[in-house]
């Protein structure tokens, strides 16, 4: 099982909880997990541990730990609208530094991916942090926001094309923007990767998860992966 640790933010200094989950097999890197708006979640501690299984000494930061120390919120609807009034007060420079504390705390190569608001911000650490071998975005709503930054990672994205928050005009603009930025679609809705939720879709989050794999695999600077 994983531990709470603490880093410190490059942003301002300030002293944030994370949680961690070191690798179960030989280690194949280190992997900044972002959250939903939800906070660091039974679900996001799972997908920790997921990836730890896979090789992966795992860090998920506590963004929000300024606002509310420890805010890890169900799927109900004044969850929901605690959880992005959390994720609207902070501000994307913030947390930019937050996961750059969090990409330094793991030796590399070191990765990234998030769901949700974790999605845009996972781009966002792609495009502002350094360090970072690889990113998988999911669902990003709000990368719509930070069209104008480039990854300068190699960076994959995925989106359902059902999902009700992200109509398929806003993943055309992000292909127009970037065309040289793999973009996989799923026959599911957001958030299709959360067994908590009503839209979630086994057999897209299986293969999302194994093209997120893959694709850390491939940039790992490992001789040998694939």
């Amino acid at each position: 099982m994983g531990e709470t640790i603490t880093l410190t933010s490059k942003h301002d200094g300030f002293q944030l909880a994370a949680y961690r989950a070191p690798p179960r097999d030989a280690r194949r890197g280190g992997l900044v997990l972002i959250q939903e708006i939800f906070g660091v979640t039974d679900h996001i501690r799972e997908l920790a541990e997921g990836f730890a299984e896979d090789g992966y000494e795992v860090i998920a930061p506590a963004f929000y730990d300024r606002i509310e120390k420890g805010f890890a919120a169900d799927y109900s609807p004044d969850a929901i609208q605690k959880g992005v009034q959390y994720s609207q007060e902070t501000p994307w420079e913030q947390v930019a530094g937050d996961i750059q504390a969090a990409v330094d705390a793991l030796a590399p190569p070191v990765f990234v991916t998030g769901y949700c608001w974790g999605g845009a911000a996972s781009w966002l650490g792609a495009c502002r942090c350094d360090g970072v071998a690889a990113v998988s975005c999911f669902y990003g709503r709000r990368i719509s926001e930070l069209l104008d930054q480039t990854p300068k990672a190699p960076t994959i994205l995925h989106f359902g094309k059902t999902d009700a928050s992200i109509p398929m005009e806003k993943v055309d603009e992000i292909r127009e923007r970037h065309p040289d930025l793999p973009i996989y679609l799923y026959d599911a809705g957001h958030g299709f990767v959360s067994d908590r939720r009503a839209d979630y879709h086994e057999d897209s989050a299986r293969l999302a998860r194994l093209r997120t794999l893959a694709h850390f695999s491939k940039h790992s600077g490992v001789r040998g992966e694939v």
